[in-house]
């Protein structure tokens, strides 16, 4: 699993216009190869906003980098100070933690 984390500020657009297209878009996120999860973020006080994507693995991620969606984020000049960060993720506690799948690991001693 491979996690993506993007920030960005909004610029000459209002929060809903931005979460109207949001609803938009969506559709087409869901259905790229190889992406678990998209979380949509919004903190409307500090006017950041973006998006945590778990992938599959780090190649799916990379295959998202050539996408016209992605390079169409990068261009997007309503998205001021953009960030991209990806790492991986750290499958065993993770899992303990139901982070990402939700399914949690049996409890040792458990029936």
């Amino acid at each position: 699993m491979h996690v993506m984390i993007v920030n960005f500020r909004l610029e000459d657009v209002s929060e809903e216009e931005y979460r109207n297209q949001c609803e938009a878009i969506a559709p087409a996120f869901a259905g790229l190869p190889g992406l678990v999860s998209k979380t949509w973020l919004a903190d409307a006080e500090t006017n950041t906003y973006g998006g945590v994507y778990a992938w599959r693995d780090r190649q799916a991620m990379e295959d998202y980098r050539e996408t016209d969606i992605y390079k169409g984020m990068l261009a997007n000049p309503h998205f001021g100070d953009l960030t991209v960060r990806d790492f991986a993720v750290l499958e065993g506690p993770t899992r303990v933690t139901r982070g990402l799948s939700g399914t949690p690991t049996p409890a040792v001693g458990r029936a």
